[in-house]
């Protein structure tokens, strides 16, 4: 399923120990990791060394990517390396495409007082990378992979469908369980709403109703549920948390409307304080609605 997994690193210890996660995943699938720091370009890096002129940025990153490509080579995993400068978030999207990666894997955490992998960073990457992201806290690296169980919230709508369709196969590299889960958002329903309440509840029973169909015809188990929080990232936060999920898998975007769910802000505060992987897949724009 994956095949080039980009991996964008800042040689801190948070981005070391998510690169351990993404070594066992890429090991798993035969991928080849395309470690890529990036040299920002807001900071003056220019110096004299002797009678040479060099970027001290540029040669900080080559030292952070080679000692990267040689724990995926003890790791018996292909690694190619780049140093870039420019902002992150768009050097990494640009990077991703450029490599026709499947994949882009980072820490969610970075060098204190460098903007590189730091949190918000991470979510403008996911706004911008034309492919999948998995977001890594740190931590993440004792997640047991594969996975076990998969989360994937759903609200019925393409990105949803497009992130069921991600998370299928890789739960299929061990038999996961995958757990489809719709939250009925009572963040702004009043308390005689209850109307609504069993108009939005009817339809995230229809929306879990269908992942699961999907998830069962890939021959696994799958479990549905519908929750009622005070708002989606609360409700998907406390499902991680009480079957005990290993990744959660979710569209980046969703429905407007009554049918509301997987906005990118609910995919962004789901990024900050999910204590888990997630992934968050962008819908093709063919499918966009």
């Amino acid at each position: 399923m994956f095949d080039r997994i980009c991996v964008p690193t800042d040689g801190s210890d948070a981005a070391a120990a998510a690169f351990e996660h993404t070594l066992a995943i890429a090991a798993d699938h035969g991928a080849t990791v395309h470690l890529l720091h990036v040299a920002d370009t807001t900071r003056d890096s220019v110096t004299r060394i002797g009678g040479d002129v060099v970027d001290v940025l540029e040669q900080e990153g080559e030292s952070i990517v080679e000692e990267a490509a040689a724990r995926a080579v003890d790791r018996g995993v292909d690694a190619e390396t780049a140093v870039r400068q420019g902002g992150v978030p768009e050097t990494v999207a640009a990077y991703a495409e450029e490599v026709d990666a499947d994949l882009v894997a980072m820490s969610t955490r970075g060098r204190q007082g460098v903007e590189h992998l730091v949190g918000s960073t991470t979510e403008r990457v996911v706004r911008q990378s034309p492919v999948p992201v998995l977001a890594l806290r740190p931590g993440d690296e004792a997640v047991p992979y594969p996975y076990e169980d998969v989360l994937v919230p759903t609200d019925g709508s393409p990105a949803a469908t497009a992130a069921l369709d991600r998370a299928i196969p890789i739960a299929e590299r061990a038999g996961a369980t995958v757990h489809v889960l719709s939250v009925v958002d009572t963040g702004g329903i009043g308390i005689a709403d209850h109307v609504e309440v069993d108009a939005l509840s009817e339809y995230a029973d229809d929306a879990v109703a269908e992942g699961v169909e999907r998830v069962e015809a890939a021959g696994l188990e799958a479990v549905g549920a519908v929750e009622v929080a005070s708002s989606a990232a609360r409700g998907i936060r406390a499902y991680v948390d009480d079957p005990g999920v290993d990744l959660v898998a979710m569209g980046t975007h969703g429905r407007t409307g009554v049918g509301r769910y997987l906005l990118g802000s609910v995919a962004e505060r789901t990024l900050r304080s999910a204590p888990v992987p997630v992934l968050t897949v962008p819908v093709p724009e063919e499918q966009e609605e």
